[in-house]
Parts: structure tokens; sequence; C-alpha cells
């Protein structure tokens, strides 16, 4: 019985672990593509991930705020690459091109870092609310 009793709670702790390992590791840093689906609520345009102006998508792990920011900036025209949620080389390349644009054509002050903040996040939300 002892004996049966361990096998039962090994087997239940094995299971276990296999079980909840995927989601514990599920998408933090593998690229997966997301879809986006735009709606307007003017001013802001936003993707169906993330509703907020200040988050700093990760350079590291899969975010809603780095699905959100690489999804406006694909709809903005500045490719971002895949919609993995990471915020990667491409995506800083485009956000530093909308950066650039926005400074030049519509009198912004954005750093031309490539970091979707909290003074880039309105100018993006607003640029692809009225653009599209």
């Amino acid at each position: 019985m002892r004996r049966s009793v361990a096998t039962v709670l090994t087997v239940a702790t094995l299971m276990t672990g296999i079980i909840a390992a995927p989601a514990t590791f599920a998408g933090t840093t593998t690229a997966q593509a997301y879809g986006c689906s735009y709606y307007a609520a003017e001013p802001y345009a936003y993707a169906g991930y993330y509703e907020g102006t200040t988050v700093v998508p990760s350079s590291t792990v899969v975010t809603t705020a780095g699905i959100e920011a690489q999804c406006l900036l694909k709809r903005a025209g500045f490719d971002p690459g895949t919609i993995d949620g990471v915020f990667g080389t491409n995506s800083k390349a485009a956000a530093k091109r909308f950066q650039t644009m926005m400074n030049s054509s519509y009198g912004y002050t954005l750093a031309t870092d490539g970091i979707v903040g909290s003074k880039t996040w309105p100018a993006l939300r607003t640029y692809v609310c009225y653009r599209t």
C-alpha cells in the first residue's frame, strides 16, 4: 500500500510538472506571429493588446505592449518584421524611422532611440488613428 501511494504521488508530481511547464515558458522568448485587430477611439488607435501609453516594450520577452507597438508601427507603414511581441532589432529600427518622420514632418521632439515610451506611444496612436 505504501509503495502504491508513493508511486501515485510520484506520477502526479511528474504529470503536474509536464502540464505546468509549457504554461510557464510558453511565448516568453519564442517567436509566434500574432494578428492585429485595429480600432480607433479618437484621438488614439489600438490593436487589441495594450491600451496604455507608458509601458516600454521588452527586447527580450514577449509582452502585450510589444505586440501592440509592432501592430501600430505596421499599420503606420513602418515594418517591424514579424509581430511576435519581442521588440528586437527590426522593431526598434521601425520605431526610429517613425520617430524621425514625426520629428521632421509633424514638429514633434521625440527621441530617435527606437524606444516606444511615454512620448512615442501617444504620437504613434494618434498617427495611426488619423492615418487610416
